[in-house]
């Protein structure tokens, strides 16, 4: 992961030679918070660790038994994706320990070259793809932030770093699944059906879900939905994609191993609501280190 575009090349001017590979990887810094690529694989372990605390022990998945026993949250995309971390520097000790979010990211180009995107194993991402194949995808996954630090700032450094790593990379769309909590959707038929009537994704944006796993989100009609209620049983994540202007999966997926009920994000880069463009800057300069 490198910086954006125009810190790139301000830090390349200052001879490379010169820096540490944590100020080349850096992507932005709100007072004692950094975000940037994880550079070691302690770091990586750490992030999987951190995942595991709020999937596992505050959510209640239930992973493969050796990543259960090593407590980490780990599988095959982590050995060839980049990890974004946030990080805050005013916590005494060793960066492993100052980790407080995390998210995957993982480019098409480098998907391609390897076992592909986490997202395959429950909707068809490649018709997407397919449908545009001179645009860049990049998915975004395994989001998560430690309780004490949802807060509205550490939100606003994992969408700079998104924002910053995009631009470098020069994606096109960004996508992923999210996930209310707990694997039963109509638990979440409200949400659910005013995605569907109000932020479904169309044309050559639609996903459908793999074949035996998808559950229509158009469980109510729209005249029996209350918009602000349900953008109120939301998730965070989700409110936040809404916000940006992304659109959504037409089909729900349950996934019991981490009980919860997925639905699928699409987000192309130049449909991104102006008011965040100019928010982080068209060069992601706003939170630039």
């Amino acid at each position: 992961m490198n910086p954006a575009t125009e810190n790139s090349h301000r830090f390349t001017a200052l001879n490379p030679s010169l820096l540490s590979r944590r100020e080349i990887s850096l992507l932005g810094r709100i007072g004692a918070l950094e975000v940037r690529r994880a550079i070691s694989r302690r770091e990586i372990a750490a992030a999987q660790a951190l995942r595991y605390k709020v999937f596992v022990e505050e959510m209640g998945a239930v992973l493969p038994a050796a990543a259960m026993r090593a407590r980490r949250d780990c599988d095959h995309v982590d050995s060839y994706c980049d990890h974004l971390l946030v990080i805050d520097t005013g916590i005494e000790g060793a960066v492993e320990d100052q980790i407080v979010g995390t998210y995957r990211l993982l480019r098409q180009d480098v998907a391609a070259r390897h076992a592909g995107f986490y997202s395959q194993s429950e909707y068809d991402v490649a018709a997407m793809m397919r449908r545009q194949p001179g645009k860049r995808f990049m998915e975004l996954g395994r989001s998560c932030v430690l309780p004490a630090y949802r807060t509205r700032r550490t939100i606003e450094l994992l969408w700079q770093g998104n924002w910053a790593y995009a631009l470098a990379h020069g994606i096109d769309a960004m996508f992923g699944c999210a996930s209310f909590p707990g694997a039963r959707p109509h638990a979440h038929a409200l949400a659910l059906s005013f995605l569907y009537h109000n932020a479904a994704a169309e044309g050559i944006w639609d996903v459908k879900p793999i074949d035996g796993l998808g559950v229509g989100m158009d469980m109510m009609p729209p005249e029996a939905i209350m918009p602000r209620a349900a953008i109120n049983t939301m998730p965070p994540l989700i409110k936040g994609y809404l916000r940006l202007g992304a659109r959504t999966s037409r089909a729900a997926v349950a996934d019991v191993a981490f009980n919860t009920t997925d639905i699928l994000v699409v987000l192309p880069v130049g449909e991104i609501n102006p008011r965040y463009v100019n928010h982080y800057g068209s060069d992601a300069g706003r939170f630039a280190a």
